[in-house]
């Protein structure tokens, strides 16, 4: 058997685990087996005699690849929304395909590729790989140029926002439509009391806009971001199964607001504008 002919096949053998890998840190098909693609390119090119676990480097491989890719959405410069289909989902091309609708129906699934989406890209890279693929934080330290215990926070501070995304399927969507339509009738009308009320005390709002900051928590802070401004062309909609936000002026989707609940309020925020994220949410609009 030549070289060529088992790198090869040893690839193939690990294709489906590193596709699982990617597509759960990016959220997005076409972009993980672009990482999968990548990933075979840097061990065509390696000395594969010298790589003694090649399930395990190859991991690390895409894991970069993936990390690489998820900062260059960060810096994508926004595109225009005119075309957005308020009906999409996010994998329209997943029917009929036993593997992607298996990682669809598992734990780390549509309704949470959101919450991930809110992560930074280091915090995503060491929640899945820790938390759903069991890599030590040993090896999750080079990946994302971190120290071992830097790591571990890394992925505890991502599994935190996950749990409380859990948290939200507790709450019937009947709770989150009331909720969410009080939420707006007290921005819109600038009821701040009222904004307060269905707000968790402990609420956290997260936002990827630019100069945004990385963290507002307490509902008197969070409730302050949402008062006013773009109140009168937000609506209610369904985002990936969840009751949130969508704020549409003029008919051009400008951002989503993701909402978590927990014991009947609204307990986390996350302001989603990038364009990239935009286009990958399941978003349908609620008639008021």
């Amino acid at each position: 058997m030549n070289d060529a002919y088992w790198l090869t096949e040893q690839f193939e053998a690990h294709r489906s685990h590193l596709r699982s890998v990617a597509y759960r840190v990016l959220g997005n098909w076409n972009e993980a087996e672009d990482a999968v693609q990548e990933s075979w390119l840097r061990l065509s090119r390696s000395d594969a005699a010298g790589i003694e676990n090649i399930g395990g480097w190859l991991t690390t491989v895409v894991s970069r690849v993936c990390l690489d890719m998820l900062r260059s959405r960060k810096a994508r410069r926004e595109e225009s929304m005119e075309a957005w289909d308020a009906g999409q989902t996010i994998d329209p091309e997943s029917g009929g395909d036993p593997e992607r609708e298996a990682i669809l129906a598992d734990s780390v699934g549509i309704a949470l590729l959101v919450v991930l989406g809110t992560l930074n890209p280091e915090e995503r890279i060491a929640f899945v790989l820790h938390d759903i693929f069991a890599v030590p934080y040993a090896e999750i330290a080079p990946i994302v140029g971190r120290t071992e215990i830097a790591a571990r926070q890394l992925a505890s501070r991502a599994r935190r926002r996950v749990q409380g995304a859990r948290a939200s399927a507790g709450t019937d969507l009947g709770t989150q439509r009331a909720l969410v339509d009080s939420f707006l009738a007290a921005a819109r009308s600038g009821d701040f009391e009222a904004l307060l009320s269905v707000l968790d005390p402990d609420a956290v709002l997260r936002s990827d806009r630019e100069n945004a900051e990385g963290e507002v928590r307490g509902a008197r802070a969070v409730a302050e971001q949402l008062m006013g401004g773009r109140a009168k062309a937000a609506h209610p909609a369904l985002v990936n199964g969840e009751v949130g936000v969508a704020v549409s002026p003029g008919g051009q989707l400008l951002l989503v607001l993701a909402l978590s609940y927990a014991n009947g309020k609204i307990v986390g925020v996350d302001v989603i504008s990038e364009a990239a994220r935009l286009e990958e949410l399941d978003l349908i609009a609620l008639d008021e």
